[in-house]
């Protein structure tokens, strides 16, 4: 799976017409441990860099930008109950939302690897 990362720490994976969206492994574990996600609504429709999501640790509030234009498609409603996952497993079954991108070339404006650990 190609995935690909802002500087405001989330990552986009490309999973065939859809784009996983979540935070990556510095920013959870920057927060330490998240206690509450505040989940966007399917259907809605957010601009790039626009915040969607919200992520409540023991240390602190943030708000969650969506890297690339787009409408969610689903949601990860586990997180509800079990907001802590996104510590665990920030790249498979703590993802925040999937999207359909208004622009599937966005995806590719966005930081590779390197480029992401080179910023970190």
């Amino acid at each position: 799976m190609d995935i690909r990362y802002t500087d405001t720490h989330e990552f986009v994976a490309k999973d065939g017409a859809e784009f996983i969206i979540g935070i990556t492994d510095h920013a959870q574990e920057s927060l330490g441990d998240i206690v509450f996600v505040e989940l966007p609504a399917v259907g809605a429709h957010f601009a790039a860099k626009a915040g969607f999501a919200v992520v409540e640790s023991v240390k602190a509030a943030s708000d969650i930008y969506l890297p690339i234009a787009g409408t969610i498609t689903a949601v990860n409603d586990a997180l509800s109950g079990a907001p802590e996952t996104i510590n665990q497993d920030c790249y498979g079954k703590g993802w925040i939302a999937k999207i359909k991108a208004d622009n599937d070339a966005d995806f590719d404006a966005l930081l590779d690897e390197a480029a992401y650990k080179a910023i970190l």
